[in-house]
């Protein structure tokens, strides 16, 4: 057994009764990065510690055999991320979209809806409420 092979499965043993990365520690490492990033453009230590407090808790997750609790954390998480993740998605879409496009709320519902831009001034009617009003785009 080559000493690769003999450290493969002592890291496999290792992990036998652990969770690994879930959508929680992954999230934590992304917010330790930019909390990382941000202190060496600032020069803050403050947000250095903080980023190096989620590093461990991130890795302390991983880690972790306590799985049932790791479950539940993890569940909560995505029970509130789940609205977030995709409100954050429509943002960078519309930033990608904002020059074919002109975005706005309706005034009754304040649903969000898209005209094509240069089309001029039409009378929208809202998918969500049906009220019909003009808009220029």
């Amino acid at each position: 057994m080559s000493i690769l092979q003999k450290l493969k499965a002592g890291i496999q043993n290792f992990m036998k009764g652990r969770r690994g990365a879930d959508e929680l520690s992954m999230a934590l490492l992304v917010v330790g990065l930019v909390l990382s990033l941000l202190s060496s453009i600032f020069h803050l230590n403050i947000l250095y510690l903080l980023s190096l407090a989620i590093y461990i808790f991130a890795v302390y997750r991983m880690l972790s055999r306590n799985l049932e609790k790791r479950y539940a954390e993890n569940a909560a998480f995505l029970t509130l991320w789940r609205g977030k993740g995709s409100a954050i998605r429509q943002f960078f879409n519309r930033m990608k979209n904002l020059k074919k496009y002109k975005y706005f709320k309706c005034p009754e519902c304040k649903s969000r809806l898209r005209l094509p831009r240069g089309v001029g001034e039409v009378t929208v009617t809202c998918g969500k409420c049906h009220h019909a009003f003009k808009q220029k785009a």
